[in-house]
């Protein structure tokens, strides 16, 4: 089970990745995913995810990152 504060934050990052992909704001989407990435591997290093939540939200970011994989400038 995913601790509330994480899930709060991942589920917040995620929302500004969305709004950014919806109004095709490319480079804030591109910050956003970068964002994501670094504070599930941060909480992961951290020890404050375990292995089971770390590779569903890590599942997540990698479905971000294969959709964005086009985004160039």
């Amino acid at each position: 089970m995913i601790k509330r504060n994480i899930r709060r934050e991942f589920d917040s990052i995620r929302n500004e990745l969305d709004m950014n992909l919806s109004n095709n704001y490319k480079d804030l989407a591109q910050d956003a995913l970068r964002k994501l990435k670094e504070t599930v591997d941060t909480y992961y290093k951290d020890g404050m995810l375990k292995d089971k939540d770390y590779s569903k939200l890590k599942a997540i970011v990698d479905d971000y990152s294969v959709k964005m994989a086009d985004y160039h400038h």
